[in-house]
């Protein structure tokens, strides 16, 4: 089955490129990052340079994003028809309890507190896109 790319939006170099090379060849589909809140509306809604984008199929997202953060993006996207059903995982470095609780409540698929070790971070992240990308089914564009 194919996928649409993963969607990361993270404003961290060292944290996306981590992440990419936890993923790297594990995955069925391609990586496409967005490093500001602003840039990942843009892309999922399709406006100005991203007009041609694919609906990803899964989000990972960072909280504290400059600009527009992932508590808002989250929002924009749980409440548009069309994205609603794509899967969001949070992947920040916030485990306050109240973002924790916030997050769900907007309609994240999962939250991921980053782990500070790269080894366990590999595995996190490994484990996350295995389940996403062969065990559950996703809808389809």
């Amino acid at each position: 089955m194919l996928h649409g790319p993963l969607l990361i939006v993270e404003d961290s170099d060292a944290d996306f490129y981590a992440m990419r090379r936890a993923l790297g060849e594990h995955l069925p589909c391609a990586i496409v990052r967005c490093q500001t809140g602003d840039e990942a509306l843009d892309y999922l809604f399709r406006r100005g340079a991203y007009a041609q984008a694919i609906q990803p199929s899964l989000v990972l997202l960072d909280l504290n994003l400059p600009g527009t953060d992932g508590r808002t993006v989250l929002k924009q996207l749980k409440h548009d028809a069309t994205l609603r059903a794509v899967p969001v995982v949070m992947v920040t470095t916030s485990n306050n309890p109240a973002d924790i609780a916030h997050c769900y409540l907007t309609g994240c698929s999962g939250y991921l507190v980053k782990p500070l070790d790269y080894e366990r971070l590999i595995l996190a992240l490994q484990t996350l896109c295995a389940y996403w990308f062969t065990i559950v089914t996703l809808p389809q564009p």
